[in-house]
């Protein structure tokens, strides 16, 4: 049973930085697509962050809004994806949820419909 749990999610304050952490349990595929999202009240999920990975090889995509400002990551020996944000605006408050799924191929990443197994997400929210 795979297992996708977020954390790391808060209150923070406009300007500063949070990370954020996914642990995945259960997956039996090697070759990953790994993927960070976020929705806020009223708006569609978007995909901000993703990742595909295979032992030795990894490429990562993002979006437009935050190119530059988010970096995602991964611990391998601890099952964790993380995804650091720096500058911090309430643009970027909602709920953030973490996505995997086996990678069929190394190309862009970001689209919600790639993804087989969700976890239940984390808020962050950022007053100005």
């Amino acid at each position: 049973q795979v297992q996708v749990v977020e954390s790391g999610g808060g209150l923070v304050q406009a300007g500063e930085s949070l990370r954020l952490s996914c642990t995945v349990s259960g997956l039996t595929f090697d070759d990953r697509r790994m993927g960070w999202f976020r929705q806020a009240p009223g708006k569609e999920r978007e995909g901000v962050a993703c990742m595909n990975w295979r032992p030795g090889q990894e490429n990562t995509y993002y979006a437009d809004s935050v190119e530059g400002q988010f970096t995602i990551s991964r611990d391998n020996a601890k099952n964790t994806l993380y995804l650091e944000m720096k500058s911090l605006n309430s643009e970027d408050t909602a709920m953030y949820y973490c996505a995997a799924a086996p990678m069929t191929n190394w190309g862009m990443c970001l689209e919600k419909e790639l993804y087989l197994y969700w976890g239940q997400g984390t808020q962050v929210t950022v007053s100005s």
